[in-house]
């Protein structure tokens, strides 16, 4: 398993969702949609990064999306890191909009360069270990707080991070209980991982 080729959100009306995502984002092939029931509550445990070049895609996507129903959980601004806001779907899932640059360069093209999926995980050593056991390679590492593993060949990026700094890095509060509402594409084998995130393989 060295590649995420798409992500599987489980939504209580697919038809609604597929209309938000088109509409706020432009996603096509790296986001499937699920019908589900399953209950869930409060915080899901991941986020997903759309990380572009400049501010005015992120304004873009930013506004396109609180058009198409989303709700704004923190504004788009500056920061230590550069620019970036952050929302959550009509159908709950949690999306940073972000770049490494403070300033435009040029007008918004809505290109995204990178879709990162982050997992807030319990125990950031053996949930990266766990990755290492199946593939993946470390490229950065910041002890229990973040990893990030090469997604240099992958369509999604899977970075760990520990689940009460990710919740206050989306702007909510870390309890949540039920399903993750998600399912990861990549490999060849069906497995949770230690934080219950369900993978399937990428030809399913």
């Amino acid at each position: 398993m060295t590649s995420i080729e798409f992500l599987t959100l489980e939504v209580a009306d697919p038809t609604a969702a597929e209309r938000f995502y088109t509409e706020a984002f432009g996603l096509g092939k790296e986001v499937r949609l699920r019908a589900s029931e399953e209950p869930t509550s409060g915080f899901r445990g991941f986020t997903v990064s759309l990380v572009v070049s400049q501010p005015s895609i992120v304004n873009g996507f930013f506004g396109a999306a609180l058009a198409a129903g989303a709700t704004e959980l923190k504004p788009a601004k500056k920061s230590l890191w550069g620019y970036g806001g952050v929302v959550q779907a009509p159908d709950g899932t949690i999306w940073q909009l972000a770049s490494s640059s403070k300033k435009d360069t040029g007008p918004d093209s809505r290109n995204i360069d990178e879709i990162v999926v982050l997992l807030g995980v319990s125990d950031m050593a053996a949930t990266k270990q766990f990755y290492v056991d199946r593939g993946l390679t470390v490229a950065k590492s910041f002890g229990s707080k973040y990893v990030e593993f090469d997604g240099s060949s992958s369509p999604i990026k899977l970075s760990l991070y520990g689940r009460r700094g990710l919740a206050k890095v989306a702007g909510v509060p870390p309890e949540g209980s039920g399903s993750h509402c998600l399912t990861i594409g990549g490999g060849t084998e069906t497995f949770t991982d230690p934080d219950g995130f369900l993978w399937e393989p990428a030809a399913a």
